[in-house]
């Protein structure tokens, strides 16, 4: 008989700061009894919710059961910084630009599909544009290097055919109200999320459509006739198919052993700003700016109604056990006060409020863990730093998949070639941490 047990369950390290500034939410029930579906879906972030909204549209009569390890929006989902990016991302160039130009017009491509799936998914749920906003980003360099790095993206988008806008020092400066950025280069097409809000909207909207539960861990499964028997700590599922949409926990149920990446990074976020702070700061209400070298540091602007505030995100460190500690969550935000004040010398007096570290999964190759399993067993997982757009994406294309048999989306993913394997430990650590402090020290005032 085919079975899988998790060999470990989430575990978070500090409270996620976008789940905080919103309102209590209401408990999701726990899973106390034994149940059968005809897809139950192992993981409540973007990817599990986005396949559940795929499979109501296309079949409504299934019987479809989510389970959420932990509360909805505190895992990874409510830890994204919210950016649901179109254009190339690579986080391990120099510059995001991708393979090339065939390649990186067909990522774009998909992109814009999971956009336009989450545009409707706003729009259902009536989310405000302080939570759902199509207001493109700047990537904002702070050296001479990184501003060569704009320019040479620049002309990637161009070749693209791609609209975006070079921005001077005095331009990004009225943006922002920081003089720390030397150049920008404003692209359109990335919509801005607050991401606990968009996980718990769209939560509430499927909960008339199937079963959810929360602080419900799917501990493991096994072959079960033609299905599957999903085991959690207090009730079972009999199940046709099973989703993984676990991220980095794919490896937990053991599969692709030694071939992701799980790298954790932190962020931290201010206390409400004050009328005199935020005079003081100047610059528009809401902005966004990535780092012109990916490996600096993302600061988002918020208003709205939990106040205006600031974002800072940067370090990231590498962690096969899918976890990280306080002492890091503590050094990080050593770390982002410093690029703080080096940002806003103007705002010596604003606090802290919220730091938190989440967890992302990356393959060596950029390639997904997607696609079929076992007989009825279906991933969706392995998002590359992408977690809103291709977490979207996969779950739409592997309830297409399952569905359907398949679609230009589930295609995409599954042209891709497997992930290659990791060095043993001790040096897949060792070597993959001396790399990410390289990297973030090469990055620099970024």
């Amino acid at each position: 008989m085919t079975a899988y047990t998790a060999k470990r369950l989430p575990r978070q390290t500090g409270a996620a700061g976008w789940n905080a500034i919103l309102p209590p939410q209401d408990a999701l029930p726990v899973l106390d009894q034994d149940l059968s579906a005809d897809v139950t879906i192992i993981g409540g972030g973007f990817a599990g919710l986005s396949a559940a909204r795929r499979l109501h549209q296309l079949d409504p009569s299934l019987k479809v059961v989510l389970l959420e390890a932990g509360r909805i929006a505190e895992g990874s989902a409510g830890r994204n910084s919210g950016f649901m990016i179109d254009l190339p991302h690579d986080l391990a160039s120099d510059n995001y630009a991708g393979a090339g130009l065939e390649a990186d017009k067909a990522a774009i491509a998909m992109n814009r599909k999971a956009i336009s799936f989450a545009a409707e998914v706003a729009q259902d749920c009536a989310l405000p544009q302080e939570m759902f906003d199509p207001a493109g980003k700047i990537n904002a360099a702070a050296t001479r290097a990184g501003d060569q790095h704009n320019r040479d993206f620049a002309a990637h988008l161009q070749r693209l055919g791609e609209p975006h806008q070079l921005l001077s020092h005095q331009e990004i400066q009225e943006r922002t109200g920081s003089a720390h950025y030397t150049s920008g280069l404003y692209a359109p097409g990335t919509v801005m999320i607050q991401p606990a809000a968009y996980i718990r909207a769209l939560s509430a909207h499927l909960a008339g459509q199937i079963t959810l539960f929360e602080n419900t861990p799917a501990t493991g499964f096994e072959k079960q006739g033609a299905g599957w028997l999903v085991t959690t700590p207090k009730g079972r599922i009999s199940t046709g198919k099973i989703i993984l949409a676990s991220n980095g926990h794919l490896e937990s149920f053991g599969f692709y052993q030694r071939r992701l990446m799980h790298i954790c990074l932190y962020a931290s976020m201010t206390g409400r700003l004050t009328p005199e702070q935020i005079k003081r700061l100047g610059g528009a209400s809401r902005w966004s700016v990535t780092p012109a070298n990916p490996m600096g540091t993302s600061v988002r602007r918020i208003s709205g109604s939990y106040g205006d505030r600031i974002l800072i995100r940067s370090c990231s460190s590498f962690h096969p056990t899918l976890e990280t500690s306080q002492m890091r969550l503590r050094n990080a935000g050593w770390v982002h006060d410093r690029k703080f004040t080096e940002r806003f010398p103007q705002l010596g007096d604003v606090q802290m409020e919220h730091r938190w570290a989440g967890m992302l999964c990356l393959s060596r190759n950029g390639s997904a863990a997607f696609g079929e399993l076992d007989q009825g067993l279906y991933s969706a997982c392995c998002q590359n730093g992408l977690g809103i757009a291709r977490g979207t994406l996969q779950g739409m294309g592997i309830a297409e998949l399952l569905l359907q048999g398949g679609s230009r989306i589930a295609s995409h993913f599954q042209a891709q070639p497997m992930p290659p394997k990791l060095p043993p430990e001790p040096f897949a650590s060792l070597g993959a941490n001396t790399y990410l402090m390289w990297k973030e020290w090469r990055s620099g005032k970024e």
